[in-house]
């Protein structure tokens, strides 16, 4: 068992709002991992950053995106770090892996000051820059596509993938 696809991007790419406009397409189901952690940790991200730090948070979502690759056979949508662990972009090989992509500010827009956002307490636009240029490679790194989501709505981005996965 293997997901149809897994989509992963920075915060504000839209893959929560894309993954599940793609599911409800492609008649599959839905799963984030973020709501995994929440799940698994009985609270939310913020709090378990807080309350526990970022190396316990990043523990969970390694967790939680091994046993979603495992079990989980819809679109699947990762926390926008996960892919920092090198574990986790191991474990993406072999997969769909759809990086979707979005400009500064985009993503500023969308994201807003980062309410929510344990990364982005402070200075959220420098914040998110720095996070973007950090991680743009290591998206590229483990994508089998790249979907740009500036300008697009969900429903034009969930098009391209669908035409990718030639479904």
């Amino acid at each position: 068992m293997a997901p149809v696809c897994v989509l992963v991007g920075a915060m504000g790419a839209g893959k929560s709002t894309v993954g599940q406009a793609l599911a409800d397409a492609l008649g599959v189901g839905f799963r984030d991992t973020d709501l995994d952690v929440e799940a698994t940790a009985g609270k939310p991200i913020p709090e378990i950053f807080f309350d526990d730090g970022e190396e316990h948070f990043r523990a969970l979502e390694h967790a939680a995106v091994i046993a979603a690759l495992e079990s989980f056979d819809g679109v699947l949508a990762l926390g926008g770090g996960a892919i920092l662990a090198e574990k986790t972009r191991a474990a993406l090989a072999g997969h769909t892996v759809v990086f979707l992509s979005v400009g500064l500010s985009e993503a500023v827009k969308r994201v807003g000051f980062g309410a929510g956002r344990p990364l982005l307490a402070v200075n959220p636009r420098a914040t998110l820059r720095h996070l973007l240029e950090q991680r743009l490679p290591l998206y590229t790194e483990v994508a089998s596509l790249t979907v740009p989501t500036d300008d697009r709505t969900p429903e034009d981005v969930v098009d391209e993938i669908r035409t990718h996965l030639g479904r």
